[in-house]
């Protein structure tokens, strides 16, 4: 029986979702021969007074911290069977990679923990701590979710992800392109036919992912602006154009109503953090780029699945995506636009990396059909020496865009002018500390697998 990882990455107060959860895993395991660890690493606030913050179900604050809410929640769970819970808090997390870097033998103990559980908010470093602890629970695959989401509903009944995920992943994709309950549509190259389905997600229906939809509403042409400054500036205005129209859409709007599943090359422009299973194979060879204060820093290994030409299945069982109250206004609305500038900042060093694996196609596979790292970490390495000076020019459209929406983007471009310096080597610095990350990667999954009978016999805040 195969163990697998469904985990939720959390900062808040997210009980609904933890129960929603929760269904899931006991569904995969009624279903499938499969032992389900519900990994919840919980990073919120356990000593202070609750921001009432998350989940809609969260805003009635009842006193508790939102980590003391989220363990109730877990402490109220209805056992299940072949479902294993892990409520694990920043300690055990703390105490957990302590161990996984000593034992690695890794250079730069201090450094590394830093990378993997910084003191700023960082998507990519959450899920590569995911990733670890999945490898210490000896976990074939994680399924990750987000604590503003939610599932749809078809006829009464929850549709969860996880079905289309458990029929594939891992699998021969020869095999799943057999199977009529895995795909309704092949779009698989037959000479991949041996290889694995390393990729199955899906997208979200609701509001945009990034929360920038406020921008488009005020002002389109601010909009394009904007959000076209993500792409190359090689490209043209019309591929701009067209990024910007399908940026951040997801599924779109359209509720579920039966099962569409595409095996092939992925569309990861269909694929989304919050409903993604991958296999093992791929986040053990590569972690990913731990920026802090980025969104978008966690969806590099989409790229390598599908530059590679690893198989995956694109479905339509989608998220309902939801946004927490605190990114609309006063700090909340400053640091999230400011993660939003970042993730701009980050496609100097990351476009760079995206092209030079694209040219190198297949060829980053090696004869069992596994990931070679080598190649992809001399690009990000490489990718630290970009002049900056298109970054400047990211920056500038920034500013003359929000001062002309006026009111609280004006403001923030106030707030965001003395941070320029800061902002341009943060980016830098964030793709030279992603090259050491790849670099002492296999040496932290090797000692991770070591550290099972720790990750399992420990409880701390273990549920």
């Amino acid at each position: 029986m195969r163990r697998v990882c469904l985990a939720l990455p959390t900062n808040r107060a997210c009980a609904g979702t933890i129960t929603a959860l929760a269904e899931e895993a006991a569904h995969a395991a009624a279903h499938f021969d499969v032992e389900v660890h519900l990994l919840i690493l919980d990073t919120s606030d356990s000593s202070g007074t609750s921001d009432a913050a998350g989940a809609p179900e969260a805003a009635e604050d009842t006193g508790a911290t939102p980590f003391a809410r989220n363990a109730a929640a877990v402490a109220a769970l209805a056992p299940a069977p072949r479902v294993v819970v892990h409520h694990l808090d920043e300690a055990w997390q703390r105490a957990f990679l302590e161990r996984v870097i000593r034992r690695s033998g890794v250079p730069g103990p201090g450094l590394l923990l830093d990378l993997m559980l910084p003191d700023a908010v960082s998507y990519g470093a959450c899920t590569n701590r995911i990733f670890l602890v999945a490898a210490a629970l000896g976990c074939t695959s994680v399924h990750r979710r987000d604590s503003d989401g939610d599932y749809q509903l078809l006829d009464g009944r929850k549709v969860f992800p996880i079905d289309h995920e458990l029929r594939a992943l891992g699998r021969r994709a020869g095999d799943v392109a057999a199977d009529a309950t895995a795909v309704t549509r092949n779009e698989l190259d037959p000479a991949h036919g041996d290889r694995p389905v390393v990729l199955v997600g899906g997208s979200f229906i609701g509001e945009l992912s990034v929360d920038v939809g406020e921008i488009r509403e005020l002002d389109p042409a601010v909009y394009h602006d904007v959000v076209g400054l993500w792409a190359p500036p090689v490209w043209s205005e019309e591929e701009k154009r067209e990024l910007v129209e399908a940026s951040f859409t997801g599924g779109g709007t359209e509720p579920f109503r039966a099962d569409e599943t595409v095996l092939g090359p992925p569309d990861i422009w269909r694929v989304d953090m919050c409903n993604l299973g991958l296999d093992h194979r791929v986040y053990e060879r590569l972690p990913l780029p731990p920026a802090t204060d980025t969104i978008g820093s966690d969806y590099f290994l989409l790229h390598v699945v599908l530059d590679t030409g690893l198989p995956g299945v694109v479905h339509n069982r989608h998220i309902v995506n939801y946004y927490t109250p605190e990114r609309r206004t006063g700090p909340g609305f400053t640091a999230y636009q400011v993660r939003f500038a970042k993730f701009l900042l980050s496609m100097l060093y990351l476009h760079p990396v995206y092209g030079e694996m694209t040219a190198l196609g297949e060829d980053l596979l090696d004869e069992r059909h596994e990931v070679r790292t080598a190649p992809i970490l001399d690009s990000v390495r490489r990718s630290a020496d970009w002049d900056p000076a298109e970054n400047v020019r990211r920056l500038d459209v920034l500013d003359r865009s929000y001062r002309r929406l006026g009111g609280k983007y004006a403001d923030f471009a106030d707030h965001l002018a003395p941070l320029r310096e800061r902002l341009l080597a943060e980016a830098r610095a964030d793709a030279e500390r992603f090259a050491l990350l790849i670099d002492a990667w296999g040496a932290l999954v090797a000692a991770a697998h070591a550290e099972r009978a720790a990750a399992t016999g420990e409880t701390g805040a273990a549920g």
